[in-house]
């Protein structure tokens, strides 16, 4: 289970500090009740034992990555009106079938795998990515008067760690720092009502990894033990005990115990990618993302049970293309290509794909005039002139939501499977086989051994997995 502290271990070592973040948590919102057995829905046969969550943050257009209409290539003059893909389709190793270029090497996978192309975001009034990533990551809709774990949370919750020196929830690539809207992206990052027990276990930069496993600089191993041990007498001995539920005060035991359980096991050096050998670390270093699919695939083998690898948004970063949406993903491309397919080989030669899920997928889509649903519009967020004259404007800047890609491996999942259809002409909306984000968790959690009807109580009420636990599993994506 991941600890509550944060990521750099650093610990609230004086009894001012330790004390006030009891009474922080005192305030916190209130947790959910565990059922009994008796109420628990029966779970389906576990396909997966871990999740891997690889996140396109910002937006990844689907006629430009996975779904590539028509093309047409960029001059000076070329109507908007003209242009589906700013990209050519290349062929996959799936006959028949094609993506967009600059993903070769993903093409060359593609066959292990299932492509959904009909997928299906929700409306949510005015488009915010905040919003949207909260919905997609939790499966319901904010604002709500519940907090709604994170997916992860849910598994960590639902499943329990794999191996208990390993945080069961792990998220790779995220940075605050100068974030715009770190306030928003926290706000579905977290154990919700599960409790800061199944939150994240946050890696920020997946090259110094190593140093959230290690005690803060300039303390030894000795000196942490003796802190360790302080701090459990401190807790055990707190008067404010008095003022919070005895569930806050075992949840944070159990999380400082599993801060330092991590710390003393081997499976620590799974954070360390200067022990990776050079010819596999060069091919996952395009990017901070990419380091982050090299990790996922080390604490996959060192028993991780979930982890999400994101490629990091930021407003008007990465995948959130309000301008020169072409040369950006040309970019983008580089950086996810090589590592999203190294580690599905890599997983397959050691053994651990089948039972390894991954999902790769993004808040919504994008088209360059429409935007939201062409049948629910909304008010447009960038210009996009009817004639193209300059570069910057080639490209897909508006939010779509009618449609999106998701790019599944292992955990059960058909091998060569195309899911979905898209219109050929614009609008590309789901024409075929839509799938809504409740079904696709209600997917997810079936891969993974948990009913889409898992649920704890909170104040007594169940709130369950997937949105009202109404969430129906696609079971003909199933081998």
């Amino acid at each position: 289970m991941p600890p509550l502290i944060p990521t750099d271990i650093r610990l609230p070592w004086n009894r001012r500090e330790f004390l006030a973040s009891m009474a922080a948590m005192a305030g916190g919102a209130t947790l959910a009740r565990s059922v009994g057995a008796e109420d628990k829905p029966k779970p389906p046969p576990a396909k997966a034992d871990t999740l891997i969550v690889l996140w396109m943050g910002g937006g990844m257009a689907h006629t430009e990555t996975f779904d590539p209409k028509r093309y047409t290539p960029f001059s000076p003059g070329v109507k908007a009106s003209d242009v589906l893909s700013t990209f050519p389709a290349i062929p996959t190793a799936i006959d028949g079938e094609f993506i967009s270029k600059g993903l070769e090497k993903v093409a060359a996978v593609l066959d292990r795998g299932t492509l959904i192309r009909s997928h299906v975001l929700g409306d949510l009034g005015h488009i915010l990515h905040s919003r949207h990533q909260y919905h997609w990551h939790t499966g319901y809709e904010p604002p709500l008067t519940v907090a709604a774990p994170h997916i992860g949370a849910w598994m960590a919750h639902a499943l329990g760690p794999k191996d208990p020196a390993v945080p069961g929830y792990i998220d790779i690539g995220q940075r605050y720092e100068g974030n715009g809207e770190a306030e928003e992206l926290k706000a579905f990052q977290t154990g919700g009502c599960l409790g800061t027990e199944f939150g994240p276990f946050r890696v920020a930069n997946p090259d110094q990894a190593v140093s959230v496993v290690r005690p803060p600089a300039g303390m030894s191993m000795k000196q942490f033990r003796a802190r360790h041990e302080a701090l459990l007498k401190m807790i055990a001995a707190s008067p404010v005990e008095k003022k919070v539920r005895d569930i806050h005060r075992e949840a944070l035991v159990r999380s400082i115990d599993d801060a330092y359980r991590l710390l003393n096991s081997p499976s620590a050096e799974a954070f360390d990618l200067s022990l990776e050998p050079k010819e596999s670390y060069d091919v996952y270093n395009t990017s901070r993302f990419g380091q982050g699919c090299l990790l996922a695939r080390r604490l996959t083998e060192a028993g991780a049970r979930f982890i999400e690898v994101t490629t990091e948004y930021g407003p008007f970063k990465q995948w959130d293309t309000h301008d020169n949406g072409h040369t950006r993903l040309a970019q983008l491309k580089t950086e996810i290509d090589a590592p999203i397919a190294q580690l599905v080989l890599d997983l397959e030669a050691r053994g651990l794909l089948d039972r390894t899920l991954i999902v790769l997928a993004s808040e919504f889509s994008r088209d360059m005039l429409v935007e939201g649903k062409p049948d629910k519009p909304v008010p447009n967020q960038v210009q996009q002139p009817d004639v193209i004259e300059e570069l910057k404007f080639y490209g897909m800047h508006r939010h779509f939501t009618a449609a999106s890609s998701v790019l599944m491996f292992g955990g059960g999942i058909k091998k060569g499977l195309v899911y979905g259809r898209t219109a050929d002409e614009r609008p590309c909306g789901t024409i075929e086989n839509p799938i809504n984000i409740t079904d696709l968790h209600a997917t997810i959690c079936t891969a993974m051994g948990v009913s889409p009807q898992y649920h704890v109580e909170v104040e007594k009420r169940p709130f369950f997995v997937t949105q009202d636990g109404v969430g129906k599993p696609r079971m003909e994506l199933f081998a």
